[in-house]
């Protein structure tokens, strides 16, 4: 996929911010870190040390996803989260539009997941070569020709969540990679980072974030 980077300008959401750490509200369409080349420059890194010259990349959010991204302001705090985000030990909650009617109303996916390297940054399922991933997910509510999810995943490979809903038949709508026909057909991909739940690099005690879903 070929497009210009266009990201949007809104001002910087911050949803909590203390010693240790600092949550912000990415919005959908702009990077987490720098691509390569010039153009590609603008992101939300850069936002926040601009207004916070401390922080410090803990994690990563799908440029086309919006919601809530935790960096650390001190190495202690970068390091303390780090091993969180490796030992499964934070618990993320996405909310997502999907296409077509989900009847179940819960379920799990666990189908283990690796690149399409003819086809990157594309990811599929692999049963041989692929990395285990896991989503539980939830029905919150039917429309005519799609279902609002809550998504949790359990392991963090990339486009975990893009590629499970594709995988049971249901494509996250406006998806620019997994979407087809009328899927495609919405302004951005419906896919929004709801809540971040983790302990705190500063004794330990448990925090949760969250933002409201924009759509």
């Amino acid at each position: 996929m070929t497009d210009t980077y266009t990201p949007p300008q809104d001002p910087l959401v911050v949803l909590h911010h203390d010693h240790q750490v600092l949550l912000v509200d990415k919005p959908a369409g702009l990077l987490s870190v720098p691509g390569k080349g010039p153009h590609l420059a603008d992101c939300l890194i850069a936002r926040v040390q601009s207004v916070f010259p401390d922080a410090l990349l803990v994690h990563r959010l799908d440029r086309d996803t919006s919601g809530v991204m935790i960096f650390g302001l001190t190495p202690h705090a970068q390091r303390h989260l780090g091993l969180q985000f490796e030992n499964r030990q934070t618990r993320k909650t996405y909310v997502a539009r999907v296409h077509g009617q989900v009847a179940e109303a819960k379920g799990t996916v666990d189908l283990p997941l690796c690149v399409d390297w003819p086809n990157r940054p594309r990811q599929m399922v692999d049963h041989e070569n692929g990395r285990a991933a896991v989503t539980d997910w939830r029905r919150l509510k039917r429309g005519s020709d799609e279902t609002r999810m809550r998504l949790m995943p359990k392991t963090g490979r990339s486009h975990q969540l893009r590629v499970h809903m594709l995988a049971i038949g249901h494509p996250i709508l406006g998806d620019p990679f997994y979407a087809t026909g009328t899927a495609l057909d919405h302004p951005r991909l419906m896919l929004h980072s709801e809540s971040l739940a983790f302990r705190h690099p500063d004794g330990g005690l448990p925090v949760k974030v969250s933002a409201k879903p924009p759509f």
